[in-house]
């Protein structure tokens, strides 16, 4: 059974300010709903039929995928894209995937304005009678992609359910939703009314630190307690007054993590303060007490909307950026294919994106010399599912690995705590073509060579484009899931389709909102 693996953080400020900066080119230029300057540079005639021969393949997978008679995604299909290979279930996040990669191929011209409204009306009209938790509105985790019908066990497995509402699959299924409805006017009505029953309010723990500043998301909740190991409190955030919900011990606190999409919706949609923005860590305190992640971090203190935030740095050779949980792209660049993040906030993600993907390219080809780059969560070449990542620049001590064999990069925490392997050794990496793709406005020329060289030489490529993982010993995760089809459409319809996914989600009330908030940070990151 392929699970999320979603981890739970926990806390961060910052120390010492690095002296001036010179920064990596940011990338994508121009206000919001143009295409990148630097890609039209960057991308030639071929590079640009490369992609969408890339991109045609990829949405016959999501063809395959779907069911034809609900309009929902399979979780994953095998590499022949046989559909007695479906996977038997899906979620928030998959429905959602699909809905925006329709848009995506919609808007590259791989289909129809007609077949487009077809899929999207069959799709949303089934989710309009499914199962959901009436009070917040929100969707459960696991469903029936045949059906429809809530699943209380996994098919095949007959693992046990306890049916669970998602706080970041219901943010990537919103989003979504705020595409279609300004994408395609006649289904804003279907789109809406789907929308206007989800409650980000019911996620967001106003006291999670102690009342003194907002507060943080959990991470979702089961609507009957769960069994013992699974740790949860009970609660209702939503509605005070009504039946206690039982939420996950942890909370969503870091903000750069693909969690931060929830937030975003939640703020653009009035349910959640713009404030919770600010209250999240950039990393933990420069303090011993605080000594567990992955190395010190260096920054300085600025305050906004009255909050004093901790702009709190990694460092990746001479790179310095606000790391992710566990160092992988989805966690950086995922949220950025909606909100369009570099342009409205040039001096905090517009600096720390492309740093990001320098640090992937660097790793990929220098350090670790597996002659390719990008790790992000994804199946794993010899079976099952892991989390790839660049190790370095992730929080987590014990990190997202880029290698099979799982190699630990340990530098140490100032004098807190001693480096155990501060020069390592690599094995088998492997490397997940959708953070790649994700790459691309930051580092066009080298995105596409990469993935040309994991197709004709890695061999990672079938009927439905990319396998979902290689390892560059050269086996292969030949299937494929939808959350990372999905990813590899939102970026080409961002990069072939006039800036897709940006154009039609950051419009209206969510610019208004949005903008203003994210583009008065300063990051700390930088090239030092």
């Amino acid at each position: 059974m392929r699970k999320r693996l979603v981890a739970a953080v926990t806390g961060v400020l910052l120390a010492a300010a690095p002296a001036a900066a010179a920064p990596l080119p940011t990338g994508p230029e121009g206000p919001a709903g143009t295409a990148p300057s630097g890609l039209d540079r960057d991308l030639t005639r071929a590079d640009r039929e490369e992609l969408r021969r890339w991109a045609a393949d990829t949405w016959t997978s999501f063809v395959a995928m779907t069911d034809e008679t609900t309009g929902l995604p399979a979780d994953n299909i095998e590499g022949d894209l046989d559909p007695a290979t479906r996977s038997g279930y899906t979620s928030p996040t998959n429905i959602g995937a699909y809905l925006w990669s329709t848009v995506a191929a919609r808007d590259m011209g791989l289909i129809s304005r007609t077949e487009a409204r077809q899929r999207m009306a069959l799709t949303l009209g089934t989710l309009a009678g499914m199962e959901r938790h009436e009070p917040s509105g929100m969707f459960y985790n696991w469903y029936d992609e045949a059906t429809g019908a809530k699943l209380i066990e996994f098919p095949g497995s007959g693992e046990v359910i306890n049916p669970f509402v998602s706080t970041v699959d219901n943010g990537w299924f919103a989003a979504a939703l705020m595409v279609v409805r300004n994408a395609e006017p006649r289904l804003r009505h279907q789109a809406q009314d789907l929308l206007d029953g989800m409650d980000f309010g019911f996620f967001h723990n106003p006291d999670a630190r102690g009342g003194e500043l907002p507060g943080w998301n959990r991470g979702g909740f089961w609507v009957e307690q769960p069994p013992p190991e699974q740790c949860n409190v009970a609660g209702n955030y939503g509605d005070p007054q009504g039946e206690p919900l039982y939420y996950t011990c942890h909370h969503y606190d870091l903000l750069n993590s693909e969690t931060r999409i929830a937030v975003y919706v939640g703020i653009a949609l009035g349910q959640i303060p713009a404030e919770a923005y600010y209250s999240l860590w950039r990393t933990f305190p420069d303090s011993c007490d605080w000594s567990w992640p992955e190395q010190q971090p260096i920054g300085t203190t600025r305050t906004y909307l009255g909050i004093d935030v901790y702009e709190g740095t990694f460092a990746y050779e001479d790179l310095h950026m606000v790391p992710t949980w566990g160092g992988s792209m989805f966690e950086e660049l995922m949220p950025d294919l909606f909100v369009p993040e570099s342009r409205w906030a040039p001096d905090s993600w517009g600096a720390n994106h492309p740093l990001a993907v320098q640090a992937h390219i660097r790793h990929g080809l220098d350090e670790a010399d597996y002659g390719y780059w990008g790790f992000s969560p994804a199946s794993n070449p010899f079976g099952g599912y892991n989390a790839y990542g660049v190790d370095a620049i992730g929080m987590q001590s014990d990190g997202y690995f880029s290698d099979v064999e799982g190699t630990d990069v340990d530098l140490g925490f100032g004098d807190c705590r001693e480096a155990t392997n501060p020069e390592p050794e690599f094995g088998d990496g492997v490397v997940t073509p959708h953070a790649a793709f994700l790459a691309i406005p930051y580092a066009p020329r080298e995105a596409v060579d990469n993935l040309a060289g994991i197709e004709d030489e890695l061999g990672a490529y079938g009927p439905g484009g990319f396998f979902d993982s290689v390892a560059v010993s050269g086996t292969a995760a030949e299937r494929y899931l939808s959350l990372d089809q999905g990813m590899i459409l939102g970026a080409l319809g961002n990069v072939l389709g006039h800036d897709s996914l940006h154009r039609h989600f950051a419009r209206g009330e969510v610019r208004q909102v949005l903008q203003p908030l994210i583009e008065m940070e300063e990051f700390s990151s930088g090239v030092f």
